[in-house]
């Protein structure tokens, strides 16, 4: 009988941690503003058939995007940059435009945004 309690309990504090780790995990998804979602959606986008290198693109055999695959990710990059306060005059005279700066800049914004997601979540641990 105490085995079997013993078993139970140990079984119980299990399922406990692991319920907590998932939570962790949705903490950090949860946590994500709608416009860091649009730019996560905006990158998995590139691998989609329709929007993978065409043979041209790759025959010149550059690590950068091409004016067409940069112009998917634009307009997340945009709202991303928009919802930290910049003004659209502000961002086209900091980028004159340049898709390459503004995605750049995104980017940025999006790996500082991460990194505070996690010392949050760490600090509440």
């Amino acid at each position: 009988m105490k085995k079997l309690l013993l078993s139970a309990a140990f079984a119980a504090l299990t399922l406990i941690s692991c319920n907590n780790e998932g939570s962790a995990v949705n903490t950090v998804e949860s946590m994500k503003t709608p416009q860091m979602e649009n730019f996560d959606k905006a990158f998995k986008s590139l691998g989609d058939p329709q929007n993978r290198p065409t043979e041209e693109e790759r025959k010149r055999n550059t690590s950068e995007l091409s004016d067409r695959r940069k112009a998917l990710l634009v307009p997340a990059s945009k709202e991303l940059i928009l919802s930290t306060g910049v003004t659209e005059a502000e961002l086209t005279r900091k980028t004159g435009g340049d898709m390459s700066q503004i995605i750049v800049w995104a980017t940025q914004i999006y790996m500082q945004k991460s990194d505070e997601i996690r010392k949050n979540i760490k600090f509440d641990k």
